[in-house]
């Protein structure tokens, strides 16, 4: 007996054979009667005494969390059987929670659908028209904040799939005409049935921007992967940024929320990467130096007003060496004076103050051909500083004030300060790789040492962790890895961009949001890389609207913001602007995830809690979830 006992091998998880378990009990019989009558009698009485405990409400386990544990390698592996994860995994004031006790969100009128809380158009008029104050983002206050779901339009449909996309809509989605008719000429957009169209053009390209574009890349080299980030003010329905697209040059299209209905709505229903936005007081939410190209086509900017305030916003950031494309008034005013019922002199004037503000900035004009003209931002300031001391306008801004920081920042009338240089040759900031080496180069603001805390090797490694996360997220959610299912993504906590880069061969395009109670600002990491994104407060709403997004990544949100503001106002507000069927994918801490799940589960979403990408022991778990399909009911007539 004694030998065969040396033989066997014990784990953790093993369970005796059944040869050894009968002389385990031979002995007991024989040897040690009396203790095993006591353990027997301790057993009976522990079971007992806990059926009593259950029995008089001593403990509810909870009924609303499950798990799915998911090996790391799970390519052609079935899920597991699903487990209890209430039971202990349930933060402390959670454990007692039954499903009945899930706070419900009702449904909100119908005239809620394209609700935008921070560009709401009656809120709006409590401020200064003064230099479009009015127009900015003014958010509701806590008590004005609503505590139900925005619904879909009735008739709402899954958009159509990238790249058809870009070419129609469907007209429940976004029920407006009104474009259709304002600027029927200029071949915008065309309602045709049950869908509109979007033949590609703009004010100033009739022959479609396909072939404006091309324009442009007779002018300057658009193909070569130097120019990979751009940004379009005033961008109508985005036709611009949709068809650079196919250059591998990825816009930030933005407009304010408008007189002409839907303009920025019309875009993301494309598939189009825009946001709500106006060029008034603030800064634009973008870190500096962020951009290779700014573009304004008939954009009605009034660029030499307030001292060139707004062109030196576009100066704040664009790259050193980007260019700025003006179409439209005043450019080619002599062809076009009548048409825009304006005066030659009423022209020519504007145009010679754009001209001076640009040299201001110390820009060269590289050309004005046709309808466009082109200037290019110094590579550094060398020269400039040196001409400073003559001309004294505008003067640099102090050396203390942060060019990033963009975030309900007003803008001033005072140069931003580029990094400092060794020669006239030197790109301020360092020069970047072209795309799509760009895209995994070390970037700049890395190298340097520039952003807090984040090494070359923590960017390297921040790469190869996403990779890694990619393929375990396609893996729990295989409508991730179906091309076409998803579009529009949203990143809300993105530090280096790395959930975008693991992406890059995706069809799709992602929105990389840097909180502004991030502990180090990376959003000019982000652009570096080649991609694009911007600041955000989560205790607030998005500039944009809603059913913008097809799936919403949050990483660590939560805890970031846990006693910042409300957990069910951020879930409220993920709840806009997902559309209809979109998923999200939370990760933080399982305690923070039970939380969220009760929360979604008000909100009427399928969820679910699954292991960290390393295994059950992590703390961190993902919770994966998808929004229900719902709309407002048919109005009367639609019945």
């Amino acid at each position: 007996m004694g030998s065969a006992a040396q033989s066997t091998q014990y784990h953790a998880t093993s369970k005796p054979s059944k040869g050894l378990a009968v002389n385990v009990r031979l002995f007991f019989k024989k040897k040690n009667l009396f203790s095993l009558a006591l353990i027997l009698f301790l057993c009976i009485f522990s079971y007992l005494f806990g059926l009593w405990q259950k029995t008089s409400g001593g403990f509810t386990p909870s009924t609303t969390t499950t798990t799915i544990s998911i090996p790391c390698n799970t390519a052609n592996t079935k899920q597991e059987e699903l487990l209890d994860f209430g039971s202990h995994h349930t933060a402390d004031d959670v454990g007692t929670t039954v499903a009945s006790e899930v706070k419900i969100y009702p449904p909100c009128n119908v005239n809620f659908s394209e609700y935008t809380p921070c560009e709401d158009a009656h809120r709006s008029l409590r401020f200064s028209r003064r230099s479009l104050i009015y127009r900015e983002r003014h958010c509701p206050e806590k008590d004005e904040k609503i505590k139900c779901r925005i619904p879909a339009p009735y008739g709402y449909k899954n958009p159509f799939a990238w790249p058809a996309s870009r070419s129609f809509a469907w007209y429940a989605n976004v029920p407006h005409k009104h474009l259709t008719v304002e600027k029927a000429v200029q071949n915008w957009i065309r309602y045709e049935g049950d869908r509109f169209r979007f033949p590609g053009g703009g004010t100033m390209f009739p022959n479609g921007a396909d072939a404006y574009i091309d324009d442009i890349g007779r002018l300057i080299n658009v193909k070569d992967g130097s120019i990979r980030t751009a940004i379009d003010t005033g961008c109508g329905v985005a036709s611009w940024g949709a068809y650079l697209l196919s250059r591998n040059i990825l816009t930030m299209s933005f407009a304010p929320r408008d007189t002409h209905e839907a303009q920025v709505q019309f875009a993301l229903e494309r598939g189009v990467p825009a946001l709500i936005g106006v060029l008034a007081s603030n800064r634009l939410p973008y870190p500096s130096r962020a951009f290779d190209m700014a573009h304004c086509s008939r954009c009605l900017i009034p660029w030499a007003d307030l001292g060139g305030l707004y062109l030196i916003e576009v100066d704040r950031v664009l790259r050193p060496g980007g260019y700025w494309i003006l179409s439209g008034p005043p450019i080619r005013w002599k062809k076009y004076w009548k048409g825009w019922e304006r005066t030659k002199e009423d022209l020519k004037a504007e145009q010679t103050k754009i001209e001076n503000v640009a040299k201001s900035l110390c820009w060269k004009k590289l050309v004005e051909q046709g309808d466009i003209a082109i200037w290019q931002k110094p590579l550094n300031h060398l020269n400039c500083k040196v001409n400073r001391k003559i001309t004294q306008n505008p003067t640099f801004c102090p050396s203390d004030q942060d060019p990033d920081k963009a975030w309900y920042t007003n803008m001033e009338t005072c140069l931003s300060n580029l990094p400092e240089v060794s020669n006239n040759e030197e790109v301020a900031g360092g020069e970047l790789k072209k795309w799509p080496e760009r895209l995994n180069a070390i970037p700049p603001r890395i190298s340097r040492g520039t952003v807090e805390g984040v090494t070359e090797e923590i960017f390297q490694n921040d790469i190869k962790l996403w990779n890694r996360r990619l393929t375990y997220y396609k893996t729990v959610n295989n409508q991730f890895g179906q091309a076409g299912r998803y579009r529009n993504l949203l990143d809300m906590n993105a530090y280096l961009g790395g959930f975008a880069a693991a992406l890059i061969d995706d069809p799709v395009w992602v929105m990389n949001v840097v909180p502004v109670q991030a502990k180090v600002n990376t959003l000019g990491v982000i652009y570096e890389r080649g991609l694009i994104g911007t600041y955000q407060d989560w205790c607030e709403a998005m500039s944009t609207y809603p059913r913008t997004y097809d799936l919403i990544h949050a990483a660590s949100v939560f805890s970031l913001y846990q006693d910042r503001c409300e957990m069910e106002d951020i879930l409220l507000e993920m709840d806009r602007i997902l559309r209809p069927e979109g998923s999200v994918i939370f990760r933080d801490d399982v305690d923070t995830l039970v939380k969220i799940k009760r929360i979604t589960d008000g909100l009427n979403w399928d969820s679910q809690i699954v292991d960290h990408e390393d295994g059950p022991l992590q703390r961190e778990k993902l919770l994966f979830a998808v929004k229900s399909y719902w709309t407002a009911p048919a109005a009367p007539d639609q019945n």
